[in-house]
């Protein structure tokens, strides 16, 4: 790798559907000297985040990349120089450092981390990253809020947010139920992450399961599908029952016509309630969060499962490659 060169990622064509490859283009430019108050970041991992597909089209609701643009996307890497007070050379970073191999960014866009023995920097994207680890937290403890023996069930259960979101509720002491795509999957949540059942949605019917699972209905739903999967589950919830929404990755490639839940009227039926909620709403509790999560990695009481992409140029195919279903945990990319 050239030293002086940046290797970055950028928004060629905005996708119609799914994000291709081919809608991306790997281009390299010089790197310029540093200015007083910057850090220069070599970048190890970024970040592979469903939310990412709808900055890539005109009207997202996140922060939206322009054609031509480096695509954003979190990071974590090592200081490869600074001219910033507080932050030196060799220490780790985390933050919006785009896909890139060498990020230029004000210490303001990152955060100092710690780097843990015999543990990959990814983890500070995956388990105690804000969009994976640190939103199942908020999630599981500010929003759904589970009761010992709440019947807790969670959509993309063997994905990044699910999987933890999961195992916290499990601590809590719910009936925590996970629902994924495969054979693979579904032994994987009951097998390595201690869930009490699974189901797979691509061979059962998740309703019917649910009846036979939970037959006092469900009284925490955390889902990060929307689609047939939401309405499966809202025709089963108990009464005075959570919705909580997370994500909706089964809409994401087309947010111009978003289709909505149809069963939504269970909810007034049951006098339930559909919360919505990103990890930034709950300010306050971001620290406590990642405290803790860090905690239970130290003490080996969180699994935290995690697919790795090699090298920059993988990077054209993540988002297909995580739409697909392909990943196992938190998918990444690293630089290198």
């Amino acid at each position: 790798m050239n030293e002086n060169m940046n290797t970055k990622v950028i928004l060629s064509q905005r996708p119609e559907s799914t994000a291709t490859a081919d809608c991306f283009d790997v281009v390299e430019e010089p790197i310029k000297p540093l200015a007083d108050g910057q850090i220069r970041v070599e970048v190890a991992f970024v970040s592979v985040d469903a939310g990412t597909r709808t900055m890539l089209v005109g009207e997202g609701f996140h922060q939206q990349v322009a054609l031509g643009d480096t695509i954003l996307a979190g990071g974590v890497g090592r200081i490869k120089e600074s001219k910033a007070e507080g932050f030196e050379v060799g220490q780790v970073v985390r933050g919006g450092l785009g896909v890139q191999t060498a990020a230029t960014v004000s210490p303001k866009m990152v955060e100092l981390v710690e780097e843990l023995p015999g543990q990959p920097l990814s983890l500070h994207l995956g388990a105690l990253g804000p969009s994976t680890g640190v939103t199942a937290w908020i999630g599981v403890n500010c929003v759904a809020k589970p009761a010992p023996g709440d019947v807790f069930v969670v959509s993309a259960a063997a994905g990044a947010v699910g999987s933890i979101a999961g195992q916290i509720a499990k601590r809590k002491g719910a009936k925590v139920i996970g629902i994924a795509g495969g054979a693979r999957k579904k032994a994987f949540l009951t097998e390595a992450l201690g869930f009490d059942a699974a189901i797979d949605y691509k061979s059962e019917s998740v309703t019917e399961a649910l009846k036979s699972l939970a037959p006092g209905g469900v009284n925490i739903f955390f889902d990060n599908v929307g689609g047939p999967v939401l309405d499966a589950v809202l025709d089963v919830i108990a009464m005075r029952s959570k919705v909580v929404i997370c994500g909706a990755i089964s809409q994401y490639n087309h947010m111009d016509r978003v289709i909505g839940p149809s069963m939504y009227l269970r909810l007034a039926e049951r006098q339930s309630s559909m919360e919505g909620f990103a990890y930034f709403h709950f300010p306050e509790m971001i620290q406590t969060a990642k405290d803790e999560l860090l905690e239970w990695v130290k003490a080996g009481e969180l699994v935290t499962p995690e697919e790795v992409l090699e090298g920059i140029h993988a990077y054209p195919e993540a988002l297909e490659f995580m739409f697909e279903g392909r990943n196992l945990g938190k998918l990444v990319v690293s630089m290198n």
